[in-house]
């Protein structure tokens, strides 16, 4: 097999409560990346289309994960990546891990499969350090393993799995105006209240709790970020009313998608995840600021192979 083509899909990190430690998987939009052998020892960044981002190997996520994997490998060939981006980088959905998380599964799949889940995701943390200055995981995970990911610790890495009810979709809109994740960093702050954390603690153990028990009241209630979002959420325009609209609209719970500006609700049913999806169009029509919206199921599966 001299060349891959990937649907790598977009993700929803955090989740609320779980900061830099959950995800989600997404269905419906994504990237799409070419990878192929070349005779030329390397990695090259040949074509990118959709959004722009640096061509430049050790400025772009592709670059810097696939470099990352390839210095473990005794090659005596090189590789080119063609990054086709329908995730806009700042968006919120996970742009850049896409990207990264694309580059070493291709390069993985090429070359006999020798690394393991987990050591894919440490590569492609090195690229994910190049948009945000941290190298997390919350997006990987999940756009590898699919459905929902707690990185349960980061040293070592450790990886567990959460299913996902079957009747769960997420609506998500995405307003255009770029918030880069170094950005919504920096407006953290290093410390915390015990209180707000222990509140903190109990809602990401609900969270999970729901998505085991399929307990669709639970998940709602434990959708509650007392920790980062206060202090994102100034960022994003007209983010309270959006919040009032979807909760309105009978979405479980509502909040920033990663670093933002997109924002997710979670919904019971196809059929409530379009009526928020509509109540979020409705709420920001009138901004004078340009969005789009997304419905999708939860992505079970992950990145896959499109052809090859």
């Amino acid at each position: 097999m001299n060349e891959i083509k990937l649907f790598s899909p977009a993700t929803v990190a955090n989740l609320s409560c779980g900061f830099d430690v959950l995800g989600l998987c997404l269905d419906t939009i994504g990237d799409e990346i070419v990878i192929r052998k070349t005779n030329k020892k390397g990695i090259y960044i040949t074509i990118i289309e959709g959004h722009y981002v640096p061509t430049q190997t050790s400025k772009n996520v592709a670059g810097v994960a696939a470099q990352a994997i390839y210095e473990q490998l005794n090659l005596d060939y090189g590789f080119e990546i063609e990054l086709y981006k329908n995730i806009k980088p700042g968006s919120g959905i996970g742009s850049s891990s896409a990207s990264a998380l694309g580059a070493v599964f291709g390069i993985n799949e090429l070359t006999g499969n020798k690394f393991s889940k987990h050591d894919l995701i440490a590569f492609a943390m090195k690229g994910e350090a190049v948009a945000s200055g941290n190298e997390h995981a919350d997006n990987l995970a999940p756009g590898l393993f699919g459905s929902m990911t707690l990185i349960r610790s980061y040293a070592p890495l450790d990886i567990i799995e959460i299913p996902t009810p079957k009747n769960l979709f997420i609506s998500i809109i995405h307003p255009q105006v770029e918030i880069k994740t170094s950005e919504s960093r920096a407006v953290l702050s290093d410390t915390v209240l015990l209180k707000k954390a222990i509140q903190q603690w109990g809602n990401l153990g609900g969270l999970i709790a729901g998505m085991y028990k399929q307990d669709f009241e639970l998940i709602g209630r434990s959708l509650e970020d007392v920790i980062v979002e206060p202090a994102r959420a100034k960022l994003i325009p007209h983010f309270e009313e959006t919040k009032e609209s979807a909760m309105k609209a009978g979405a479980l719970g509502f909040g920033i998608s990663g670093s933002g500006p997109s924002m997710f609700a979670l919904c019971e049913g196809l059929k409530k995840a379009k009526r928020v999806e509509k109540a979020f169009s409705v709420s920001y029509k009138e901004t004078g600021i340009a969005y789009h919206t997304y419905v999708s199921k939860i992505n079970k599966k992950g990145i896959k192979i499109v052809s090859e």
